[in-house]
């Protein structure tokens, strides 16, 4: 089961890209930076507030940013930030505006990387907001958010209640929801795609489950040449969101 945040949970990010745009968009998140020597003029700004606001910052060695961080990957900065809040459904849509949109609701999908890399995808589209099961673990990490390249901070997570609930709730706005398949599926390219469109995203392997895709309006596919049987989940999500933001224009 998911285990709920809390308002004030910390999260730490690394990365340059999603660590300024984490600065730009909640500055007053921010809880302490460490950063390497090197970094300090293209960070001049997040120092500067560091300063202003009695917020810590601490210069390190290149080992040290790997032990905050986990992992070699964290191009020279790590920042401790508020974990941001997901949304519930009902508020969400209440304050979505009318028209044209396109949602994702990843239904099994585990992997940060493949989460960021489908956060930065869903930034790039304009995606309103992402959906997440209400018993996916499936949340926010630093490892997500530096694929993400600053995409995590531009879209919209949202914690669904019970399946059931939450289909009807987003028919009733209007929303058509289309699972993703391997086979079977109607040719991504053949036809109109709703105007207010719900992706269903499944793991690799085992897919979309298949109560969830019974109720989904259509299975949809992405024809290729057969000589592997799908794309990643990550690419996958870009496909179908471009040939929807194509379609629109």
């Amino acid at each position: 089961m998911t285990r709920p945040s809390k308002p004030d949970e910390e999260l730490r990010l690394f990365g340059l890209n999603a660590v300024k745009a984490a600065f730009a968009a909640r500055p007053g998140d921010l809880r302490k930076l460490w950063l390497v020597a090197g970094r300090m003029g293209e960070l001049r700004e997040v120092l500067a507030h560091c300063v202003a606001h009695r917020k810590g910052y601490t210069l390190v060695e290149a080992d040290e940013l790997a032990r905050l961080a986990g992992t070699q990957h964290h191009e020279g900065v790590v920042m401790a930030v508020r974990r941001p809040d997901e949304l519930p459904l009902s508020t969400f849509l209440r304050d979505l505006p009318s028209g044209t949109a396109q949602l994702l609701w990843l239904d099994g999908v585990g992997n940060p990387h493949n989460f960021g890399a489908i956060l930065r995808s869903a930034a790039h589209f304009g995606v309103a907001g992402v959906l997440l099961p209400k018993a996916s673990p499936l949340a926010l990490s630093g490892a997500a958010v530096r694929v993400a390249e600053g995409g995590a901070e531009a879209v919209p997570l949202v914690r669904l209640g019970r399946v059931d609930n939450a289909i009807a709730q987003l028919q009733a706005c209007g929303f058509v929801l289309l699972a993703t398949t391997v086979r079977d599926g109607r040719d991504l390219y053949a036809g109109r795609l709703p105007e207010r469109c719900v992706w269903v995203l499944g793991a690799e392997g085992e897919g979309v489950d298949p109560a969830l895709a019974a109720a989904c309006a259509a299975r949809v596919g992405i024809p290729g040449t057969g000589r592997v049987e799908s794309l990643n989940v990550a690419s996958a999500t870009a496909v179908l969101l471009a040939e929807w933001t194509r379609q629109r224009r």
